[in-house]
């Protein structure tokens, strides 16, 4: 299937799921598509209800709500990705970014994230990335990171789970950690890791998720 093809049978097969789950879809899909994964970049998605919960201060009712919703809807969207890319989504991941009413869909090809490219600033990122992990748990065991186009950056992580956060997941508190994970892992990282002085750019949204049973991690950095 010709790229463009593909990703306007995305977009569409997308935003009518989303809506579909969520009785309301986003005002804009961007996809963006490399060896290495398949990012969906959501705009304007949130829902009257959402919005209430929000304005009331219960992001973790927001939260609850959308990762029961997306769990019966991420298979059917890695079920239509392998069936027109024709290759295995290994990982699947997501977050919101609730000031903007933005998400991200983030999707591992295979294993395209091991076979990356180096770039300028590299190895400054990766090493401010790891000074923040080893603050907030420990420094992974693997990282790597790839540019997907010129304003998304991807960063993935594996082996940062410390023996606390596996007794609290074990305990079916794992939503609630994620929830505690994102507010202090988006606020350090922003905070500490300056990419407009290594990389030359703005950061315009930052989406973290983790795959706890794998024990990956995937940081997104949209830019200005």
């Amino acid at each position: 299937m010709k790229y463009r093809q593909f990703i306007s049978q995305a977009t569409s097969f997308t935003t009518k799921l989303l809506r579909n789950r969520f009785g309301k879809g986003p005002q804009s899909v961007n996809i963006a598509l490399n060896d290495q994964c398949i990012i969906f970049h959501l705009r304007e998605f949130i829902s009257p209800v959402e919005n209430f919960l929000l304005s009331q201060e219960e992001e973790e009712a927001f939260r609850y709500t959308r990762e029961l919703i997306m769990k019966s809807m991420l298979p059917e969207l890695r079920s239509f990705l392998q069936e027109h890319l024709e290759m295995e989504i290994t990982d699947m991941y997501y977050d919101w970014g609730m000031h903007n009413a933005s998400g991200i869909i983030v999707g591992l090809l295979e294993a395209g994230w091991k076979d990356t490219l180096d770039y300028e600033g590299r190895e400054a990122v990766h090493a401010q990335i790891i000074e923040v992990t080893r603050h907030v748990q420990k420094a992974p065991e693997i990282i790597t990171s790839w540019w997907v186009n010129p304003k998304t950056l991807v960063v993935f992580r594996q082996g940062i789970i410390i023996l606390i956060e596996k007794e609290l997941i074990d305990l079916g508190l794992g939503s609630l950690l994620k929830t505690a994970k994102r507010r202090l892992e988006k606020r350090m990282l922003l905070q500490a890791v300056q990419l407009d002085t290594v990389l030359g750019k703005s950061v315009a949204d930052l989406y973290v998720d983790w795959n706890f049973d794998q024990d990956h991690s995937v940081i997104v950095y949209i830019f200005e």
